[in-house]
């Protein structure tokens, strides 16, 4: 009898915990079919608290690239949410657009001269169709699918922030505010660092943040905080009234930890 009772009341139990479970809902997965890269692009897509297909209210975007649920998309919606709650007040209640690879580096990376790179990365160098995708498919859609203002966030790391000054020296006006963090900028033996800084029309905030991080894996060898520096400075010395500039040195993140605390800061700088 007391064997039965207490497996009865062990079935009880499981029973009920089983009920009460429910999914944990953090956003949305929607994807994009592209003709530019001939394949379906996953979204990872968190919406603030509030949001409503029927309302009138239009939010901020947050576009993240290395956006995979198992990349970058989990953390950085959680440093969204946190920065919107009203006792923080960081950050407006935004979207966050999360960019699911599939070739990274065939995406974040423009053709090199370097004949090293070329063979140690046969992949590379398709940066220009990645940027149309974003441009002429991905935002349109994302303006159509959600309720969005016309305040865009770019968020990059490593290639990604490669991929990010890309964007802002060639397409500046796709995004208002860039977020680059640690950019690969050894890319094309720092090639990037040699364009002219774009005219810009609109106010836009850029954040540059980098760690302790030293060598870069090009060649020739480079130095990532050097890099990002010369980065920062020429941007500052554009004397370009649109272009805000922040320059963020953590001494204490390295390449693979610098990503949480560089977005924190960056929420707290870019107004």
């Amino acid at each position: 009898m007391i064997r039965y009772f207490i497996s009865a009341l062990f079935f009880t139990l499981v029973s009920t915990f089983a009920a009460a479970q429910r999914p944990f809902v953090l956003g949305v997965i929607d994807s994009l079919h592209s003709d530019i890269l001939k394949e379906t692009r996953t979204l990872n897509i968190y919406l603030p608290e509030g949001y409503a297909p029927d309302s009138t209210t239009l939010y901020p975007v947050i576009y993240l690239l290395d956006g995979g649920a198992d990349e970058d998309f989990i953390h950085v919606a959680g440093l969204v949410q946190y920065n919107t709650f009203p006792w923080v007040n960081k950050i407006p209640k935004s979207i966050v657009v999360g960019i699911a690879n599939t070739n990274r580096l065939r995406d974040f990376t423009f053709p090199t001269t370097v004949e090293d790179d070329k063979k140690k990365y046969p992949a590379a160098g398709h940066s220009d169709k990645f940027i149309a995708f974003i441009e002429k498919e991905l935002q349109p859609y994302i303006k159509r699918a959600y309720k969005t203002n016309n305040e865009r966030t770019l968020i990059g790391q490593s290639l990604g922030g490669l991929l990010a000054t890309e964007m802002l020296f060639k397409k500046p006006g796709l995004f208002n505010k860039y977020i680059i963090i640690s950019p690969s900028l050894w890319w094309d033996n720092g090639s990037l660092l040699n364009k002219a800084v774009p005219a810009v029309s609109q106010t836009t905030s850029i954040y540059v943040g980098v760690g302790k991080e030293g060598i870069t894996p090009g060649s020739p060898p480079r130095v990532m905080e050097v890099d990002a520096n010369v980065l920062a400075d020429k941007l500052k010395q554009s004397n370009n009234k649109h272009i805000q500039c922040y320059f963020d040195y953590l001494p204490d993140e390295d390449h693979a930890t610098i990503g949480h605390q560089a977005v924190m800061n960056a929420f707290k700088m870019l107004k």
